[in-house]
């Protein structure tokens, strides 16, 4: 099983970091085009974190509810298939004719009356991203890693040559002045692009919404719903919030520095991502929970060591948004830290998913969500976007727990507990002397090659006790 995990991790890992780093390209872009002060990029951040939500409401459950359906004994995989594909299409159809009907409204509510169009385009793209989500999952059942991530790098190769042709290459020749909705048009219309090529997915074979395989992936999928909606309000109710908790243009302007820089901290995302894809399939497909400990060492080991270089060159990599962005860089390694307890969260899931006992993710998640929103309501109006990032740890941090106790009580898990322990303690060592070194070293290039070392130590202690000291002492 672990075997398989890391190849098909391998595979999802590269197209979703190659993938995320090809992004960061447009973090650069976009902060050198749009001024902080103008607070542009806010306004991209607080689109973009209610698209997030939404992709949670439109697929409704039903991407993890298909692989634990179409791998289940009598069900026809065929039939599974067609019957997700048409309720998550159907349902993004109904939602786009309300927001069609109902634009007026909702861009007033959220503070768009002027921009009526950036709320149109992004349910429209919203629901194209759904609906493609289960193709995407059913490559992921067939093992078709390679179309997975070719699709996901194409679509990001097209999004960033036309974002470049917009902010840097046409306005060479042409004279206009740049907009913040060209970003969301872009989107759109490379989302539709990838669309044609699933061809081969969508066709082929019978449509059938089978009503009563439908009830029966509905009650699974409703606390996953639940548990989905409260995870991505872990991740996104801070952007939500801010410009309601912060009155003014300041909200806007904040927002953008704080969403700029949380981009550099979202390396955590990219592996917790590429974990997923690749377990979750194996775990429902061939009963791999045995292993779920050793995955789970496996899982922080590389997030601990990705969070510490991060931390050691963060001097170099905070060179990918422009310098009037740079006051938001001390959430970084808060917003991290978050991003590992959230991962660990979802490691920590798989033992109420596999039992068909998802109402328990409903009530974890649930319970951290509403930790996280009460200390943004609580602390965002005194201390701004820190406490954005300290509610992530928090709001996490209780879901973890709640998730790891209660598992224990009804699935136990073995896991290495006291291995763990050393790797996040020498993490949390190596963090505090990269501090010591920034306030007390002056000369960038000694504190690199300081930090470089302490990166170094901690790279070899995993090099010799997890793949060295088992061979030598076979010897």
């Amino acid at each position: 099983m672990l075997k398989s995990l890391f190849k098909d991790t391998a595979i999802y890992g590269l197209s979703s970091i190659v993938g995320r780093f090809l992004n960061y390209l447009l973090v650069p872009l976009y902060t050198a085009k749009i001024a902080a002060a103008s607070g542009g990029y806010g306004v991209i951040s607080e689109v973009y974190s209610y698209v997030a939500l939404l992709m949670v409401l439109l697929t409704f459950g039903m991407e993890t509810t298909f692989f634990r359906f179409i791998n289940k004994e009598g069900e026809v995989p065929q039939r599974v298939y067609s019957t997700t594909l048409g309720a998550v299409g159907g349902v993004g159809l109904c939602f786009v004719a309300a927001v069609i009907v109902l634009l007026g409204p909702i861009s007033s509510a959220l503070g768009y009356a002027a921009h009526p169009e950036y709320i149109w385009m992004m349910a429209l793209c919203v629901a194209i991203d759904a609906f493609q989500s289960i193709p995407f999952a059913y490559l992921r059942y067939q093992k078709k890693a390679l179309k997975f991530a070719a699709l996901k790098l194409l679509f990001i190769v097209l999004n960033i040559v036309a974002n470049v042709a917009y902010f840097v290459v046409l306005p060479t020749f042409f004279d206009y002045t740049l907009e913040v909705g060209a970003v969301f048009a872009i989107n759109l219309a490379c989302t539709s692009l990838i669309t044609l090529f699933f061809y081969k997915e969508l066709t082929g074979f019978p449509r059938v919404l089978d009503v009563a395989l439908l009830r029966r992936m509905l009650r699974y999928a409703w606390p996953i719903l639940i548990l989905g909606i409260a995870g991505i309000l872990n991740q996104t109710a801070d952007k939500m919030l801010y410009c309601h908790l912060v009155e003014g243009e300041a909200g806007r302007v904040e927002l953008g520095i704080y969403g700029a820089s949380v981009k550099i901290a979202m390396i955590m995302a990219m592996i917790t991502q590429a974990f997923r894809y690749a377990y979750e399939p194996i775990v429902f497909g061939r009963g791999g929970a045995q292993d779920m400990g050793k995955a789970m060492k496996f899982f922080l080991i590389f997030t601990l060591l990705a969070f510490l270089m991060v931390v050691a060159y963060l001097d170099i990599l905070k060179y990918i948004i422009a310098p009037d962005y740079w006051g938001g860089l001390k959430v970084v390694p808060i917003v991290m830290a978050a991003e590992i307890l959230m991962g660990v969260y979802f490691n920590l899931s798989f033992w109420y998913k596999l039992i068909d006992k998802t109402i328990w993710g409903a009530w974890f998640s649930g319970i951290g969500c509403a930790v996280l929103i009460a200390v943004n309501v609580v602390f965002v109006p005194q201390y701004g976007f820190m406490a954005c990032a300290w509610a992530g740890v928090a709001g996490y941090g209780v879901a973890m727990l709640l998730s790891y106790f209660v598992g224990q009580k009804y699935n136990p898990v073995a896991y290495p507990l006291k291995q763990i322990a050393v790797y996040v303690a020498m993490t949390a060592l190596f963090y505090v002397l990269m501090q010591l070194s920034a306030t007390y070293v002056s000369d960038l290039w000694l504190r690199m090659l300081f930090n470089t070392g302490c990166v170094a130590a901690f790279a070899a202690h995993i090099l010799y006790h997890e793949f060295l000291k088992h061979r030598l002492l076979k010897k």
